[in-house]
């Protein structure tokens, strides 16, 4: 009972207008479907069940893992705007009423981990609450200050810009999601054209889908939307322009790991691996980067840390952790892995001389 009970309760904040352009009560149904397949409305997600066990969500997790917690942060029923200050309800996904209440709808601004608030967002500024990361250059800095940039620190540790931070790389500069180098220049917003410039532009806002039949019909000469790209430069010094911007990205995003791989070995003295799953960087017993699953785990995390080191593992993980960063903003991606490459490249042999900064 409770999957049906909970969306259709939330429900009843629902806008009469949006009901009126899908149908009444069978485009209802159709949003409910569609939402309940996306992963806002997923109740197995670990996004969702991670403190069940527990029986509340903590108040800095509760604003984006539980449906009272976004609430809270709102201000809905007189709570205080801009804050949690209660526990999130386990099992609460992200429904209607996270979204169709009139301080949702109000929400303009949002503040992003690097203490810069962004203005003028409109309807993006609701997904942008969740979608910025948990990190950004400025924690990365502050955390790096005042340590030799090659000598190993027991008081580093990785830091992790979180999930999903599309928003803050769409926004690039503006935001600071990755690890700005001193003295480089980045891309700010990724201005694309008008009507594909906000986030339910591109994706459908109940399933959370992306729509790519008009990025397709602009883009012509291309099947998929990882074939895309508007500048045709060789960026990753493969001598290979035939993908997407998408390849480019991915194949510097290679050697990027090759380079922070052979950094830890040469510099920091212990082999690193990188595994999908927290904490993503480990000790590496075998030196070949292929890590069983059975020792990617947190006793086995990677401690060797450097400040050199830290600060590109960490824009490995901003460009990881958006895989729609070739749509979100390209340039500020190309531009984070070629500096991280370029800076390691000033203490260990790697070959950056074909590389090219956009």
């Amino acid at each position: 009972m409770r999957l049906l009970f909970i969306p259709l309760i939330a429900c009843l904040a629902f806008p009469a207008s949006a009901l009126r352009a899908e149908e009444g009560l069978e485009g209802l149904e159709r949003l409910i479907a569609a939402w309940l397949d996306s992963p806002h409305g997923d109740y197995q997600s670990l996004s969702f069940t991670y403190w069940n066990e527990q029986g509340e969500v903590p108040e800095n997790c509760a604003m984006c893992h539980s449906e009272t917690g976004f609430m809270d942060f709102l201000g809905v029923g007189g709570l205080t705007a801009g804050g949690v200050d209660h526990p999130g309800t386990i099992n609460t996904v992200i429904g209607c009423a996270s979204c169709h209440t009139a301080e949702a709808h109000a929400l303009d601004a949002v503040t992003f981990p690097s203490g810069i608030e962004v203005a003028e967002l409109g309807s993006s500024a609701t997904c942008m609450v969740c979608h910025q990361g948990r990190q950004s250059s400025d924690q990365v800095a502050e955390r790096v200050a005042g340590k030799a940039l090659d000598q190993v620190s027991d008081e580093l540790a990785f830091l992790n810009i979180h999930y999903a931070a599309s928003a803050a790389t769409m926004l690039g500069s503006v935001a600071r999601p990755g690890y700005q180098y001193e003295g480089r220049s980045y891309a700010g917003q990724f201005m694309h054209v008008p009507g594909a410039d906000t986030c339910v532009a591109c994706h459908e806002p109940h399933s959370t889908q992306v729509e790519p039949d008009g990025c397709l019909a602009c883009h012509r000469g291309v099947e998929e939307m990882r074939d895309i790209r508007t500048q045709h430069q060789d960026f990753a010094g493969t001598g290979d322009r035939s993908g997407g911007i998408h390849a480019e990205i991915m194949a510097l995003h290679g050697q990027l790991l090759d380079a922070i791989r052979l950094y830890a070995v040469e510099v920091a003295g212990t082999p690193i691996a990188y595994f999908s799953g927290f904490p993503y960087f480990f000790n590496d017993p075998t030196g070949t980067g292929d890590l069983p699953s059975e020792l990617a785990t947190r006793d086995n995390r990677y401690q060797s840390w450097t400040p050199r080191l830290l600060k590109a593992a960490y824009n490995y993980q901003v460009v990881a952790k958006d895989p729609g960063g070739y749509v979100h903003n390209p340039r500020y991606m190309l531009q984070l892995l070629h500096d991280s490459l370029a800076d390691l490249a000033e203490t260990v042999e790697i070959d950056i001389s074909r590389i090219i900064r956009p």
